[in-house]
């Protein structure tokens, strides 16, 4: 019987040391939490309501196959000269869209730091967006 408790208790300290590395890993996930990022399908939502600006920060080769009807062009090598044309008012939410949501994450930090509150990346990007076979529009 004493293997049997020593069984159990070695069970139980298992699932705690899961359960505790869960909260680790959620808590350390911050490019995607949702202060941060908006789904794919929420930000189409948003775009076709009129209720967001949606920036498509890739390159204008990328940009050519294809944006988002409605989305704003300001390619990240531009996006230091052209920081003024990111509104500013907190009321209307910004959502960045790239390909993937790497660089549209990165950018995000650094928007947050200049003091936009209100912007947001979209988790999945455009090759997510054509993926799906939504519709695109050329620059």
């Amino acid at each position: 019987m004493p293997s049997m408790t020593k069984f159990r208790l070695t069970r139980r300290q298992i699932f705690i040391a899961g359960l505790l590395s869960g909260f680790a890993m959620t808590a350390c996930s911050s490019p995607s939490s949702d202060d941060n990022s908006v789904s794919l399908e929420t930000a189409r939502a948003e775009l076709e309501a009129g209720h967001v600006t949606l920036i498509d920060i890739r390159e204008p080769a990328e940009q050519a196959t294809g944006v988002a009807k409605g989305a704003k062009l300001l390619p990240m090598s531009q996006l230091g000269s052209r920081l003024g044309e990111i509104p500013t008012a907190t009321d209307k939410p910004v959502f960045l869209i790239c390909n993937t949501q790497n660089r549209s994450s990165k950018i995000l930090k650094a928007l947050r730091e200049r003091g936009y509150p209100h912007v947001r990346f979209v988790r999945g990007g455009m090759s997510e967006w054509s993926r799906r076979g939504w519709p695109v529009t050329k620059p």
